[in-house]
C-alpha cells in the first residue's frame, strides 16, 4: 500500500503529499475512524458494513434446493444471461440520452456565444458576450448543484464508491433510482456549464446503478413499481449484476467493451469466476453496440454502420500521405515515453495531493454548514473557470498557420482528422484568413473535440499556448474535482496530459529536429501518462486506450507509459479514487496484506467480546440485543457446564438448548455407529471396548459419550444463568468470557424478520409448534429489511421463545486462532465474508473478524502493540 510513510515523507514534501506522520494515533482511535489532528490520515469508520455475499445454507434455502432439478438450473442461468443483456442496453440508451442532451446544450451556449464574440469583435462588446457565457454556464451549474441536494451520493463520479461496492462494502443510497436520476440529469448539466469535468467517470456509475436496480423489477424511490420477480434476491447476485453495469458503463463510454471488463475485475470485484467473466462482457458487448448503433444511425444517418463506438472517440491515427519521414513511433521513441511517463506520475502525484487537501478543507469548512454553501462554491467554480476560459481564448491565444483546412462560415473551420472524417472546429478568433486562434480552438470547444484537435490536427500549437493552457487547466481541473456535481475525471486527464504530451513533439520536433516524430502519438502518450499518474490503473486503462485508438502497434508504448507512471505516482501516494475512498473512510481491503503482517494471528486482530444468541432464545431477550447493538451478525452458540442434566429439570428453555447441543455435537464414534461401520480405525483397542460398552448399555440417551469426555475441556460449574439474563456487573472475567461451544451465525435481517412475522412457541409447547417461513418470505424484504426500532412492541408477548436455528448458518466459514493473518486475508476476500468467526479446537467460539479487523490502519495498530509485548 503506497503512501507518504517512513523514509519517503521527506522525498513527498516538496509535492505536498505528506499528510500522514511517522506514528499514528493509539489503538483506540485507530479504530474509531477519527483524527487526532489536523494533519492525521482519515482512518476507517466501523458504521460501514460489508456485502452478504456467502450464502446462507440454513433450511429455507434447502427447501429451495430440493425443489431444484436440471430443468430449473438452466431456467435460471437463462433469466440471468436475458437480465445481462438487458443491463448492457439500458446502460448504452442512458449514455445515448447523456450524449445527445450534452451536445445540444453544449451546440445551443457554444452557437449563441460565437455569433456574439464575431459582432462584439467589430463593436467593442465583448463583455456582453462574456455575460451571455456566464450566464449558460451559472445556469447549468446551478440545476446541476440541485440535484446533487437531492441525492448527495450522486456527487463526483461514483467510481469510488463503486469501486468499494464491488469489493464488498455496502455503500448507503449508491445504487438506487433516485442516485441514478441525479446522476444522469447532474451529469449532463455540469458538463454543458463548461466546468472541466466528464461524462466517462459517471456512466460507471450509471451504469453500476442500472445492473444493480434491473434485475430487482422493483424501486425503493418509486414505491408503486412492484413486481413479483423472485430471482435474484441477495446481494451475491445484486454485486455480480453491479459489475457487469460497470463494466458495461465503460464499454459505453470508450466503446470498450474488453477493458470494461478488465475493469470491473481490477478495479474491486473480490470474488471472480469464468461465468461471471462471460456475463460480463457480454454485457459491454450489448452496451457499446447498443450505444453504437444509435449514435451512428442519429449523427450519420446510416442505420447498422456501426461508425461511433463510444462517447469518446479518439480516431484514426495516421500519418500523412505526403509526408513519407512519419512513423507512428519508432524504438528510439520508447526512452521519450518512459520520461513522459516519469514526470506523468510526478504530474498525477502533485494532482493528488492537491485535490487531497482540497478535499479535506472542503469537509472541515464547506460539508458542516449549510448545503446552500456547496452550491456557492461551485457557482464560484463554474465563474472563475467560464472567465478563465473566455479571457484565455480571446486574450492568450495565437494565430497560427492552417496547413490543410476548408473553411465553412460563422468564423470557423472543419478540419478533417482522420480517415474516418472526424471533424473538429476551428476557431479564427481576431485571425486573418488561413490562420487560427490555437487558445481558443482548445478552450472555446467542447473537450471531446479539444482532444481530437490535439491528437490529429496538422497545423501547430504554440509551446506557449499549450504551457499555459495545461498549467489553467491543471489547477481548474484539480480545484473543480470533489464540488458538488456530478463529475468525471477521465476526460480532463486525458486533455491535460495530451497539452503536455504535444508541448513535448513540439519542443523535440522545433529545439532537437526530431522530424519524425508524429505529434499525435505523443499527445496520446502524454495522455496516457498523465491519467495514469492520477488514476493509477495499468491492465484495464491500456486495454481501453488501445480500443479507443483501434491501433494494436500502440499496445506496447501505452503500456510501459503507464506501468512507469503507475510506480512513480505510487512512490509519493496513492490513486486520486483510492485517495477519496479513504477520504470517506471506507474499509477497503486490498488485493493482499503486507509481508510483515503474517507476525500476527487471527487471534491477535479477532473481538473477543461478543454478542451472541441461544438456539432457544426469548423474544424480550432478542429485543434488548437487537436494539442495544448496531452488530449485523450474531453466533448461535450453548454453553459448557458439567452439570447440565440438573439445568435440564429445572427449565424448558435450557433444556431445549442443551438438548440442541447434544444432538448438533458430531464425534467419531458416533459417526461410525450411525453408518454401522467396524472400530477396526481407531488405534487403541481400549478404546474400541469402551465404544463398544457405550452401545450395548441400556441407557443410551443418558449416558454421556466417554470419547467426548476425553476430548472436551472441563471446565468448574458455573452460575445458573438463563438465555434470557443480561451480564452482571459482579461477574469475573472468567463469567463474562464462559467457554461458548459454536453452532453457527444468524443475520440481524433474519432476526427483525422473525420477530416481525410472530415466528415464536411458548414455553408450554415444543418447538416444532412454531411457524416455519419459506426462502421467498425471508427475502420478501430485501433489500431493505426492517428495523428493530421500528417493531410494534405491543403485538409480541415478551416469553415466547424463537427458535432460531432453521435459519441461521449452520456452516459459516471458521478460522483456528493460530490462522495467520494472510490466510485469514486472503479467505475473507475471496469467498466475499462479512463475518469470520474463530473457533477453537474443541469446537468453541473465541472471537469473531470482520472487514474492520483486516483494513491496513488496524493491522499496523496491531503489529505495533505486538512489538511492544516482545
Amino acid at each position: 500500500m503506497a503512501g507518504c510513510r517512513g523514509s519517503v515523507c521527506c522525498c513527498c514534501r516538496w509535492c505536498c503529499c505528506c499528510g500522514e506522520r511517522e506514528s499514528r494515533t493509539p489503538e483506540e482511535l485507530t479504530i474509531l475512524g477519527e483524527t487526532q489532528e489536523e494533519e492525521d490520515e482519515i482512518l476507517p469508520r466501523k458504521d460501514y458494513e460489508s456485502l452478504d455475499y456467502d450464502r446462507c445454507i440454513n433450511d429455507p434455502y434447502l427447501e429451495v434446493l430440493e425443489t431444484m432439478d436440471n430443468k430449473k438450473a438452466r431456467r435460471y442461468e437463462a433469466v440471468k444471461w436475458m437480465v445481462v443483456f438487458a443491463i448492457g442496453v439500458c446502460t448504452g440508451l442512458v449514455g445515448l440520452f447523456v450524449d445527445f442532451s450534452v451536445r445540444l446544450f453544449t451546440q445551443l451556449k457554444f452557437g449563441v456565444v460565437q455569433t456574439s464574440v464575431e459582432e462584439c469583435s467589430q463593436k467593442g462588446c465583448l463583455a456582453l458576450s462574456l455575460l451571455e457565457l456566464l450566464g449558460f454556464n451559472l445556469t447549468f451549474v446551478f440545476l446541476a448543484s440541485l440535484l446533487v441536494l437531492i441525492e448527495p451520493v450522486a456527487a463526483g463520479s461514483g467510481i469510488p464508491e463503486i469501486k468499494c461496492y464491488l469489493n464488498g462494502v455496502k455503500v448507503p443510497g449508491i445504487v438506487r433510482l433516485r442516485t441514478l436520476l441525479c446522476k444522469v440529469f447532474g451529469v449532463l448539466f455540469s458538463v454543458a456549464g463548461g466546468l472541466f469535468v466528464g461524462k466517462e467517470g459517471p456512466m460507471i456509475h450509471s451504469g453500476a446503478v442500472v445492473g444493480a436496480g434491473l434485475p430487482q423489477f422493483q424501486s425503493i424511490s418509486l414505491r408503486k413499481i412492484q413486481l413479483n420477480f423472485p430471482y435474484f434476491r441477495s446481494d451475491r447476485d445484486k454485486r455480480d449484476f453491479v459489475s457487469a453495469g460497470a463494466a458495461a458503463g465503460v464499454a459505453a463510454a470508450f466503446g470498450a467493451p474488453i477493458g470494461g471488463t478488465l475493469f470491473s475485475l481490477e478495479e474491486g470485484s473480490s470474488f471472480w469466476n469464468q461465468g461471471l467473466t462471460w456475463k460480463v462482457l457480454f454485457c459491454s458487448m450489448s452496451a457499446a453496440f447498443t450505444l453504437n448503433f444509435f449514435r451512428s444511425g442519429i449523427q450519420f444517418g446510416s442505420w447498422g454502420s456501426f461508425q461511433l463506438p463510444g462517447l469518446l472517440n479518439f480516431g484514426e491515427f495516421k500519418c500523412s500521405d505526403s509526408d513519407k519521414k512519419c512513423h507512428l513511433w519508432t524504438a528510439m521513441d520508447l526512452g521519450f515515453f518512459v520520461v513522459m511517463g516519469v514526470i506523468g506520475g510526478l504530474l498525477g502525484a502533485t494532482f493528488n495531493c492537491l485535490n487531497k487537501r482540497l478535499a479535506k478543507y472542503r469537509m472541515r469548512n464547506v460539508h458542516p454548514k449549510p448545503k446552500l454553501v456547496r452550491v456557492l462554491e461551485s457557482l464560484l467554480v463554474s465563474l472563475v473557470t467560464t472567465v478563465v476560459v473566455f479571457v484565455a481564448s480571446m486574450v492568450l491565444g495565437e494565430c497560427r498557420q492552417l496547413s490543410s483546412a476548408s473553411q465553412t462560415g460563422n468564423g470557423s473551420f472543419q478540419l478533417q482528422a482522420t480517415s474516418e472524417d472526424v471533424n473538429s472546429t476551428i476557431k479564427t478568433f481576431f485571425c486573418p484568413n488561413d490562420t487560427y486562434n490555437d487558445m481558443a480552438t482548445l478552450f472555446f470547444n467542447s473537450q471531446e473535440s479539444a482532444i481530437l484537435q490535439l491528437f490529429h490536427q496538422d497545423g501547430t500549437f504554440s509551446p506557449i499556448t499549450l504551457a499555459l493552457f495545461f498549467t489553467l487547466y491543471f489547477l481548474l481541473a484539480c480545484w473543480t474535482f470533489g464540488t458538488s456535481v456530478p463529475s468525471g475525471l477521465f476526460v480532463p486527464s486525458l486533455l491535460c496530459g495530451a497539452a503536455f504530451g504535444r508541448l513535448v513533439a513540439n519542443i523535440l520536433k522545433s529545439y532537437i529536429g526530431l522530424g519524425h516524430i508524429y505529434s499525435g502519438t505523443f499527445a496520446l502518450i502524454g495522455a496516457a501518462a498523465f491519467l495514469g499518474g492520477v488514476v493509477r490503473m495499468t491492465i484495464s486503462l491500456t486495454v481501453i486506450l488501445i480500443e479507443s485508438t483501434n491501433e494494436i502497434t500502440y499496445g506496447l508504448p501505452i503500456m510501459i507509459t503507464l506501468m512507469v507512471a503507475k510506480w512513480t505516482g505510487d512512490f509519493f501516494n496513492k490513486g486520486i479514487y483510492d485517495i477519496h475512498v479513504g477520504l470517506r473512510g471506507v474499509p477497503l481491503l486490498e488485493w493482499e496484506t503486507e509481508v510483515e503482517m503474517d507476525k500476527l494471528r487471527a487471534s491477535d486482530i479477532m473481538e473477543p467480546n461478543l454478542t451472541y444468541v441461544y438456539p432457544h432464545t426469548r423474544i424480550q431477550s432478542l429485543v434488548s440485543i437487537l436494539r442495544t447493538t448496531v452488530h449485523h451478525a450474531f453466533p448461535v452458540v450453548t454453553e459448557n457446564r458439567g452439570n447440565e442434566k440438573e439445568f435440564m429439570k429445572g427449565n424448558q428453555l435450557i433444556s431445549n438448548n442443551i438438548k440442541f447441543k447434544k444432538s448438533s455435537i458430531l464425534t467419531r464414534a458416533g459417526e461410525q455407529r450411525k453408518r454401522g461401520q467396524s472400530m477396526k480405525s481407531y488405534p487403541s483397542s481400549e478404546l474400541r471396548n469402551v465404544c463398544d460398552e457405550h452401545v450395548a448399555s441400556e441407557e443410551p440417551a443418558e449416558k454421556e459419550d466417554l470419547l467426548q469426555q476425553m476430548l472436551e475441556r472441563r471446565y468448574t460449574p458455573y452460575p445458573n444463568l438463563y438465555p434470557d439474563q443480561s451480564p452482571s456487573e459482579d461477574w469475573t472475567m472468567e463469567e463474562r468470557f464462559r467457554p461458548l461451544t459454536f453452532h453457527g451465525l444468524v443475520l440481524r435481517s433474519q432476526l427483525v424478520t422473525l420477530l416481525v412475522r410472530g415466528v415464536c412457541y411458548s414455553e408450554s409447547q415444543s418447538s416444532a409448534s412454531q411457524p416455519r417461513l419459506s426462502y421467498a418470505e425471508m427475502a420478501e424484504d430485501y433489500p431493505r429489511y426492517p428495523d428493530i426500532h421500528d417493531l410494534d412492541l405491543t403485538l409480541l408477548n415478551p416469553r415466547m421463545i424463537v427458535d432460531v436455528t432453521p435459519y441461521m448458518n449452520p456452516s459459516p466459514f471458521t478460522v483456528s486462532p493460530n490462522t495467520h493473518v494472510s490466510q485469514v486475508f486472503n479467505l475473507f476476500r475471496t469467498m466475499g465474508l462479512r463475518h469470520l468467526p474463530v473457533v477453537n479446537a474443541v469446537g468453541e467460539i473465541v472471537g469473531i473478524i470482520t472487514r474492520h479487523n483486516l483494513t491496513y490502519e488496524f493491522l499496523q495498530a496491531r503489529l505495533r502493540q505486538h512489538y511492544q509485548t516482545l
